[in-house]
Parts: C-alpha cells; sequence; structure tokens
C-alpha cells in the first residue's frame, strides 16, 4: 500500500494491477485455448488481449504524443496480421478476430509488457493538472486525459477480465 498516494501512484498501481491480470491470463495456457473462440464467430483470448493492448497503446501513445509501440518496436511485423497497420480490433468482423492468432503467449507478453513500460513512463510525467488536458474533441462534451485514462483502464480491466473468464471455460471442456 502506498501512503499519501497521488495522482501518478495511483495510476501507476492500476496500469499495473492490469498487466498482473494480463500475466495471469496467459500463464501455462495450451496454444488450443489461446486462439479458440467460444463458438464461431467468437473472440478468441489471443484477440482479447491484443486488442487490449492495441487500444492502450493507441490511446496512451495520442495522449502522450508519441508512436506507438506496435510500430517504434517493431511488434507490427513480429505479429505479421493481415491486418491494417494501424488496426486496434474495433469493429472487428468474425474473420478478422480469427486472423490474430499466436504459437504461444509470448509475443502477446512481450507486446503488453512494452506497452505498460511506455505507459509507467508517461504515467512518470502526469500531475492531476494535466489529467484536465483536453486529448479528444470529437465528443461532447470533449474528453479529458483524466477521462481517457480511466476509460482505457476500465475497457483494459473488463478486456483481461472476459479472457480470464473464456480461458476457464475453454480449460473445463
Amino acid at each position: 500500500m502506498v501512503a499519501n498516494m497521488d495522482t501518478t501512484a495511483l495510476l501507476t498501481d492500476a496500469f499495473t494491477r492490469l498487466n498482473g491480470e494480463v500475466h495471469a491470463a496467459l500463464s501455462g495456457i495450451r496454444k488450443k485455448n489461446l486462439n479458440e473462440p467460444p463458438d464461431p464467430g467468437g473472440n478468441s483470448v489471443c484477440w482479447l488481449i491484443w486488442h487490449l493492448t492495441r487500444v492502450q497503446d493507441d490511446h496512451l501513445a495520442d495522449a502522450a504524443g508519441t508512436e506507438q509501440v506496435w510500430h517504434a518496436q517493431g511488434f507490427e511485423d513480429r505479429f505479421g496480421l493481415p491486418l491494417p497497420a494501424d488496426d486496434t480490433g474495433f469493429g472487428h468482423t468474425p474473420e478478422e478476430v480469427a486472423a490474430v492468432r499466436v504459437d504461444s503467449p509470448r509475443p502477446l507478453l512481450d507486446y503488453h509488457d512494452a506497452v505498460h513500460e511506455e505507459t509507467l513512463g508517461y504515467l512518470g510525467t502526469l500531475s492531476s493538472r494535466s489529467l484536465d488536458r483536453i486529448v479528444d474533441e470529437a465528443w461532447d462534451p470533449p474528453v479529458s486525459l483524466g477521462v481517457r485514462l480511466v476509460s482505457v483502464l476500465g475497457d483494459t480491466l473488463q478486456h483481461v477480465g472476459q479472457a480470464a473468464f473464456l480461458r476457464g471455460v475453454l480449460e473445463r471442456r
């Protein structure tokens, strides 16, 4: 427990918990269960972890004004997915979901850990005042950095929970 928790410590703790949950969801998973959807057209554990990491990478890079880890560290090439370069998984068809496959959890973990490291570095630059900065004016009301960070946390935690649940279902089949 952190005494006198400030904005950076709070967000760092939350994103670090997310990283731990990603590792827990993938630890020891069998390849079959990694890529298998619960039913035809459903999201696989692989897709859920890839998508939540792509969203975190995309949204935080945009807020920080930096290049996405996906491109900067060569993960786009390492994954070699038959998808557009900036694809994050929003609105994927069942065929696109099925195209997101890996041979082991390692690429997913490596990518998520790299995004997590960049996230922590960015969070270390923030103050409570910086959370009021508008990062997206396409919405009414415009989205502040604080709202964007909470949104990313909410979405990614939901997806990692779905991945953990799906893994449990698939392992009991």
